[in-house]
């Protein structure tokens, strides 16, 4: 990281990562200890936010890439996005996972946590990324995505069962 960086910017700030699941925590750590350096205005909570997300990314290029990939975090003086750039053409997308089930839930978590996600191509394969805002109307932010994924039911509307 250069040390003229403005205080408005930071970053970019990258580095490579084996395709083995003992990498990942490693990774996640990393994330946060440049994010905690650069001091930003990111509450506890959304530094949470950050770490799990970081997890869910770097793990799915664990999973799907089977090769060597790159995680790269900068702040543009609003928000902070974190990306993971993998050889794996395959895109992701967000699936419906059971109640019963183990796996499946990683991009809805980022949908539902982060500011912003998407998926890019990349010359190298594809770039996961999202990114987290400061804490200001993060709670209300999540409520709301919550209210639209769960149905409501009322009392004595109850769905008919087969």
């Amino acid at each position: 990281m250069p040390a003229t960086t403005s205080p408005a910017t930071q970053g970019p700030y990258g580095f490579r990562v084996l395709p083995s699941a003992e990498a990942v925590p490693d990774a996640r750590r990393r994330v946060i200890a440049v994010v905690r350096r650069w001091q930003l205005p990111l509450s506890e909570d959304t530094l949470g936010d950050v770490e799990l997300l970081s997890s869910e990314l770097i793990t799915n290029a664990v999973t799907h890439a089977e090769a060597a990939f790159a995680v790269c975090v900068r702040w543009n003086g609003a928000r902070l996005r974190v990306e993971v750039t993998d050889t794996d053409e395959q895109m992701p997308a967000l699936g419906e996972a059971g109640t019963e089930a183990t796996e499946g839930r990683g991009l809805f978590l980022v949908e539902a946590l982060s500011s912003d996600w998407g998926v890019e191509r990349d010359l190298a394969g594809k770039r996961v990324w999202f990114e987290v805002g400061s804490t200001a109307g993060a709670d209300e932010r999540l409520a709301a995505r919550v209210r639209a994924a769960v149905p409501i039911v009322r009392v004595g509307h109850l769905p008919a069962t087969a």
